[in-house]
């Protein structure tokens, strides 16, 4: 709490899992605020303002990134994909990701909302890459691994700066 209130930040940007963390974050600023309010003595009066602003909750498109089985990202499922993983073990991971349980054939059509990978294609693809995807996919127009072969190489061009970085950590310690 106090690494978020220190920064004073109006919003803070989080994953749906992380929102009540910030709900309490907010109930201590009011408490503060309620203890100890700024007060300003101006030409109309003094006049008590908040010390400290309540933060609120700004969630991305996709507030949460499913897991390589379709479930929540967590270690503890085994199905997370790691800054630390090289990229040919990410391009391995998001082949064999889980999509839509409802298109067991290629030419069953899909429900991208319904899908993991459609949550990474509102993630890391522009507006006409998702465009095309949900009509191809609901169509039936594209199959499940053609669906996964844009985020999969955004995926791998953006978290490779951060691999390296973090590969590259150590050494600089």
């Amino acid at each position: 709490m106090r690494d978020i209130l220190i920064y004073q930040p109006q919003f803070v940007p989080v994953g749906q899992d992380q929102a009540a963390h910030v709900e309490l974050t907010r109930e201590v600023a009011r408490r503060f605020n309620q203890y100890y309010p700024g007060v300003h003595n101006g030409p109309a009066g003094t006049f008590f303002t908040d010390v400290l602003p309540e933060p609120k909750v700004l969630l991305t498109p996709s507030p949460k990134l499913p897991g390589t089985d379709g479930r929540k990202m967590s270690k503890s499922y085994g199905n997370t994909i790691l800054l630390t993983d090289p990229e040919p073990v990410v391009r391995q991971k998001l082949k064999t990701m889980v999509t839509d349980p409802a298109r067991v054939r290629r030419t069953d059509p899909g429900d991208p909302d319904k899908c993991p990978v459609g949550d990474l294609h509102k993630v890391f693809s522009s507006p006409e890459t998702m465009a095309n995807v949900y009509e191809g996919c609901r169509s039936a127009g594209i199959g499940c691994i053609q669906c996964k072969a844009g985020p999969l190489t955004r995926w791998c061009r953006f978290l490779n700066p951060s691999r390296l970085a973090a590969l590259d950590f150590p050494r600089s310690r």
